[in-house]
């Protein structure tokens, strides 16, 4: 390699904005936080270039095994949601919106949870702000039992301004091919479960932030419409962070319940395009999906919005999942017993509706 000229100042790659030291750091930081997320099937590997995870149990020392696996995989992030976080500072939510926005997808397909990876893309790398995502990312994974096997933090000066960032995940999951989710076991008859969500989650952050922008919101102001009786006061931020709500946990502790019946029949994770749009894609051509909207009550924030931005009612439905995150499609016989089941895990039921025959629609009355 030639060296510089004399007379010409050595160019490093921390003067360009990037610093090999302020990386290292940060990945000996969060190696504890990873930790907590590893169960048995984790082979260790330091220095490792990717993660290890056996796909099956040693039947000698685990209950079960997997005839028939198949892998699922999914990816996405938490969008413009970040932007918020950050403005306001407030990042440990995150890590749990980019895992649940993963991981409800996986549970979907009647997969459980196996391994995460984290993509955290910045201008500037903050140990301080990306610890914080990096312990809310393993606080969920330990919840729906997914290792966190790895990841990347690229600091890109010339991509993101100091203080932007951008989050995405990507999960791999496992379901057994007898019992994977189809489309076609869904009949009339059906009943329709909602899981209540905990807030707008993770989907539409660009339209909340143009509200905000457009009625002169203040996210550090506590306004009194949104605060719930008996419990501690929150802003507006808070309430707008609050983190999308994990149910591969629950959902996936009702599958293995039954092991035998298929009595779920589909599911859905209630995300962008709301209600109608995601519970469609788990519909056969020849059924309806009969909603009955006044079932379950939206909490106050979407009202708030809604009214704050002068934003049409079939524009909220739309975007939003106005306060319903999850969808089960259930054998009639077994639906009370399932909802009271999601409930003792800490799930909030609605009985939405039924399945009825029809040409694959979702009809909200």
């Amino acid at each position: 390699m030639t060296p510089p000229a004399d007379d010409k100042a050595s160019l490093t790659y921390e003067q360009s904005g990037v610093s090999i030291d302020a990386g290292d750091d940060f990945a000996k930081r969060i190696r504890a936080h990873m930790r907590r997320t590893h169960g048995p099937r984790v082979i260790s590997n330091p220095g490792g270039f990717a993660g290890l995870l056996r796909l099956d149990y040693n039947e000698s020392l685990f209950r079960r095994n997997f005839k028939d696996p198949v892998l699922v995989a999914c990816t996405d992030g938490v969008g413009t949601k970040v932007k918020l976080g950050a403005d306001l500072k407030r990042w440990r939510g995150l890590g749990q919106d980019l895992v649940a926005m993963n991981v409800n997808d996986l549970v979907v397909e009647g997969a459980e949870p196996l391994l995460f990876l984290d993509y955290i893309a910045t201008g500037k790398l903050d140990p301080v702000a990306l610890e914080e995502i990096v312990a809310g990312i393993c606080d969920a994974c330990s919840r729906c039992g997914a290792a966190l096997l790895g990841g990347e933090t690229a600091e890109m000066p010339s991509v993101y301004a100091e203080g932007d960032l951008d989050l995405a995940g990507f999960a791999v999951g496992v379901v057994e091919l007898g019992r994977a989710m189809d489309a076609a076991r869904v009949e009339p008859g059906d009943v329709i479960l909602g899981l209540a969500s905990d807030g707008v989650h993770a989907n539409g952050f660009s339209l909340v932030r143009r509200i905000l922008e457009h009625a002169r919101l203040d996210p550090t102001k506590a306004y009194p419409e949104l605060q719930t009786e008996g419990e501690p006061e929150r802003d507006l931020g808070d309430v707008l962070l609050a983190p999308t709500r994990l149910y591969a946990a629950p959902v996936a502790r009702v599958l293995r319940r039954y092991t035998v019946k298929r009595v779920v029949t589909g599911m859905a994770h209630i995300t962008g395009g709301g209600l109608a749009d995601n519970l469609s894609r788990t519909l056969p051509g020849n059924v309806d999906a009969t909603i009955d909207t006044t079932a379950w009550t939206p909490p106050p924030i979407f009202e708030f919005l809604q009214r704050h931005g002068n934003v049409e009612p079939d524009e909220m439905r739309r975007v939003f999942n106005m306060g319903i995150g999850f969808c089960l499609v259930v054998r009639p016989a077994f639906a009370a017993s399932i909802a009271r089941r999601l409930e003792r895990f800490g799930e909030r039921v609605s009985t939405l509706g039924t399945i009825e025959t029809g040409s694959g629609d979702v009809v909200l009355r």
